[in-house]
Formats: structure tokens, sequence, C-alpha cells
């Protein structure tokens, strides 16, 4: 049951060690909707979330071909409704048009790539709720939260705290919305 006036729970351990075992049996308990913070990258966590999400390269890849697509586009109607015959040369030589292409290939899957990176971050995001936590001043020196989210269908917070207890954290706060 979620509790639609509360973020979700979170819990404050020492060591990555912890964390990591305490998101490995939160996802064993059938949580699905976990977030942790940590003062250094910790790569054990990647595999217990399953984060592998490609959204962001298929932006690109998005992102340029449509930049291709464009610079083509631009040249070829520019010779087509301007057309200036030089030397014999063919109005739509692909060769002449690389560059631009290249360039504006490049730029576009660029800009797909990091706005797409910022939209699917839902960023620029000016109020977060786990920063009115008293123990998310510490994350990001010397200790490790795991937040279990009060959007996950498993979540109630009596329950939700009494399994957190028993991961041995060493404080757990309930995070207002």
């Amino acid at each position: 049951m979620a509790n639609s006036r509360s973020y979700g729970l979170i819990a404050e351990f020492e060591t990555p060690e912890q964390l990591i075992a305490a998101a490995k049996q939160a996802r064993a308990d059938g949580y699905r909707e976990l977030d942790a913070f940590t003062p250094f990258p910790v790569p054990e966590l990647i595999e217990i979330f399953e984060l592998h999400d490609s959204r962001v390269l298929w932006l690109g890849l998005i992102g340029g071909f449509f930049g291709c697509g464009l610079a083509l586009f631009m040249e070829i109607y520019v010779n087509f409704d301007f057309p200036i015959d030089v030397g014999g040369r063919p109005l739509y030589a692909l060769s002449a048009f690389a560059v631009v292409a290249f360039e504006l290939t490049i730029l576009f899957a660029a800009l797909f790539a990091a706005l797409g990176m910022l939209a699917l971050n839902r960023l620029p995001r000016l109020n977060y709720p786990i920063f009115s936590a008293k123990a998310s001043s510490r994350a990001s020196r010397d200790r490790f939260l795991l937040c279990v989210l009060a959007s996950d269908g498993k979540f109630d917070a009596t329950e939700t705290e009494k399994f957190l207890r028993q991961q041995e954290p060493l404080s757990i706060e309930l995070v207002p919305l």
C-alpha cells in the first residue's frame, strides 16, 4: 500500500557492503522501486537495480540520422532551387556535401543525447524530496543510503520500516513529499 504523503523510507549504512547486502535483500523480498545514494560509484548496484537503459544511445543515433538527413536535404534543396553550373560539375555531388553532413550529424547526435538524458533524468529538478532527509547530507561524504520509494507496489510504511530494521542500518527516516 503506497503512502501518498511520503516519498519513501531511507536507510543509512556505514559501508558499501552493507548497502549492497540490503539492496539485494530488498530485491529478493520483492521491492522494485529502489534508489541508492553513495559518495563514490558502487558498480554492484547496477546489476542489483537492473540499470541497463539504452534510450540515450538510441536518442543519439536518431539525432545523428536527423542531422545527416537535414544537412543533405538543405544542400540538395539549395542546389535544386539555385543551380549554379561551375565547370561542368554535377549539381548533386555528395562528396561536396560530406563535411556539412558530418558536422550536423555530430551536432544533432550530441544535442539529442544531452537533451534526452536531461529529460529522462527529469532534470533540472529544483526540489528533490531526498534532500529534506537528515541523512542525505552525509551521502556525499561517508554514508551509503538505500531508499525504498513509496511508489513501490509493496511499500507499506510500517512493514517496510520493519524490513529495513532487519538490515541493521545506522538510521531509518521517512522522507516526506
